[in-house]
């Protein structure tokens, strides 16, 4: 299972930090992912963490920062630089003999 949260209201140019608690064994191999969903618009991928490498949509580089805490099983992101462009429902996934969805959490930027 995966548990999204962090979401909330903020000002165009400030911060959240997104967490997504996983359960269950597989995390510490797993690629885990963060994807968002804006009205009227398809999922898209924001960012991506494996063992090897992380990797962002161009129009998040240099603002956001995907991590992951192995001890607590948890992946996190960072954003940084708030856009209204960033409004969207954010969900994390794990792709691990599966694909695994969380629910998402909305995150909505004022200008």
């Amino acid at each position: 299972q995966l548990q999204a949260s962090g979401g909330g209201l903020v000002q165009a140019g400030g911060s959240l930090r997104l967490s997504c608690a996983a359960s269950g064994s597989g995390f510490s191999t797993a690629d885990m992912s963060w994807y968002r969903q804006a009205p009227g618009k398809e999922r898209e991928l924001v960012a991506l963490i494996s063992s090897i490498r992380t990797k962002y949509a161009d129009s998040v580089k240099g603002r956001f920062t995907i991590s992951r805490d192995y001890a607590k099983n948890t992946l996190y992101l960072q954003m940084k630089g708030l856009k209204s462009e960033d409004t969207a429902v954010y969900y994390c996934r794990c792709d691990f003999r599966g694909v695994y969805w969380g629910k998402g959490t909305q995150v909505t930027v004022s200008s």
